[in-house]
């Protein structure tokens, strides 16, 4: 049965995205110029398509059958992946709000190393004396834009919907979210908007199973649906969301939406037991501690970024992926202190039936962010990374050559981060569901040891047990 998606015109497929194309995809997710034309309603969310039809694994619930269903729709990975993020900043907004930032690995059969989407949370460019809680530019629907403009085969607007009815009708509470609320609730409900949204009526957060709705932050990602996404950076919902954000003492102006953007870089990668793996690269630097811990058997990931980070201090923006991929190459992995608490995170990977993969770890550089939510936007706004050190995110792709995918996983954790998601990477190169125990690390992976596309029979996703997140593939359809 054909998908009722509203295709557009995939871009040709390249290893990075040097010079002019880069400017161009980047003006792109500026302004946000790729029109809305979906439909209004949530009809994606009905599957279509029987069998496989990839395999999704984050760590909430229903974002993740957010994803498998447009997979079942005849979506790709990176419309799934999308879709994922988006439903995320609703059905977790305490690690994934619109608020925040992460990064994003991407590969499809035909490519070499893939392609990395770094948007991590910026800060404001100038300090602002009335700002008592500093909040990060407003990056995820930006970054989620790019990647799925550079490898998704649908409009993005088709990719909003399932977000924007799970704000609009309400969604249940899940595990890690009331686990979450429960940890910094006397600051959530010292905020009037905050209150509102994740308060009940008896004074306290909301718990397992209640029902959250987001009717502002629904508006808010239909106005994404159809005025596009440059309209939170550059049109009238920016202007809203800034006042809502310098209302809230977060400090941010049009300015500092306007001028960060999402990065395309080459991913770091390394050739070990036979295959090519793809790590995030810097700034998102807990690939760099990924890939060394992957090297080291799943140790030391969190003190090689610690020397990692001490090295680059004081360059700003110069940060070098050709430098992290020469500290790879040289073996030279030496570690350093212990790094400080670091902030919470999520991640989840999704696979098509085609083998196209994508691999995200998202932050709102805190629990909550600023606990505090802008204006009438309903967007929680992510804290600053002038206040807070920046989390460690992890995630990689493993293939055979340019033809096959063989495996990928992301993780969380804090400051195990990198080697719970190196621990699960070398797990699902085997195959196998891994012993994972190190602390509060929680990891997703895609295993297919046969290949994708040549074997499908043989994938599984997999999500720790200990965590309350969801792995799910295979669509049943009645006829």
């Amino acid at each position: 049965m054909a998908a009722r998606f509203k295709k557009h015109r995939s871009v040709p497929s390249r290893t990075g995205l040097p010079g002019r194309f880069r400017t161009a995809a980047l003006a792109l997710a500026l302004t946000g110029t790729l029109a809305a034309c979906g439909g209004a309603d949530g009809q994606v969310t009905q599957p279509v398509v029987g069998g496989f039809v990839g395999e999704v694994a984050a760590d909430e619930p229903r974002a993740a059958l957010v994803a498998r269903d447009i997979l079942a729709k005849g979506g790709n990975a990176a419309d799934a992946a999308a879709a994922l993020g988006l439903a995320l900043s609703v059905s977790l907004p305490s690690r994934a709000s619109l608020g925040g930032g992460g990064a994003c690995l991407a590969w499809r059969p035909g490519e070499s190393g893939g392609q990395a989407f770094v948007f991590v949370p910026q800060g404001a460019s100038q300090s602002d004396a009335a700002s008592d809680r500093p909040a990060s530019v407003p990056m995820l629907a930006r970054g989620l834009f790019l990647m799925q403009m550079r490898y998704g085969s649908v409009d993005f607007a088709d990719l909003v919907v399932p977000a924007r009815n799970m704000a609009s009708h309400g969604v249940p509470v899940g595990g890690l979210l009331a686990s979450d609320l429960a940890a910094v609730q006397s600051s959530l409900l010292a905020d009037d908007k905050a209150r509102a949204v994740f308060g009940n009526e008896n004074g306290h957060v909301l718990g397992v199973d209640d029902v959250m709705v987001q009717s502002r932050l629904a508006g808010s990602l239909e106005r994404l649906r159809i005025a596009g996404v440059g309209d939170l950076y550059t049109g009238a919902l920016a202007q809203t969301f800034v006042e809502g954000a310098q209302g809230a003492g977060g400090g941010l102006s049009g300015k500092d939406l306007r001028a960060d953007v999402p990065v395309a870089e080459p991913p770091l990668t390394v050739h070990a037991n036979g295959v090519d793996i793809s790590f995030l690269p810097p700034p998102a630097d807990g690939g760099v501690g990924m890939a060394a811990s992957f090297l080291a058997n799943g140790r030391g990931g969190d003190r090689v970024v610690a020397a990692w980070r001490a090295r680059q201090s004081g360059k700003g923006s110069s940060v070098s992926v050709a430098d992290a991929q020469s500290l790879l190459n040289s073996g030279s992995l030496s570690a350093g202190g212990a790094l400080p608490a670091l902030p919470a995170s999520t991640s989840f990977v999704v696979t098509d039936r085609q083998g196209e993969t994508v691999a995200c770890a998202l932050s709102m550089n805190n629990l909550f962010g600023t606990g505090r939510i802008a204006g009438s936007t309903g967007i929680v706004l992510g804290a600053s990374p002038a206040q807070r050190p920046q989390p460690l995110l992890a995630a990689a792709i493993a293939h055979q050559g340019t033809t096959q995918f063989r495996a990928a996983a992301a993780a969380s954790g804090q400051n195990v981060a990198a080697d719970t998601a190196a621990i699960a990477l070398q797990a699902a190169l085997a195959g196998v569901r891994p012993q994972v125990t190190n602390g509060n690390g929680r990891a997703n992976f895609v295993s297919c040891p046969g290949g994708l596309p040549s074997d499908s029979g043989r994938c599984f996703g997999w999500t720790d047990p200990r965590g309350a997140g969801l792995a799910v593939g295979s669509v049943s359809v009645a006829h």
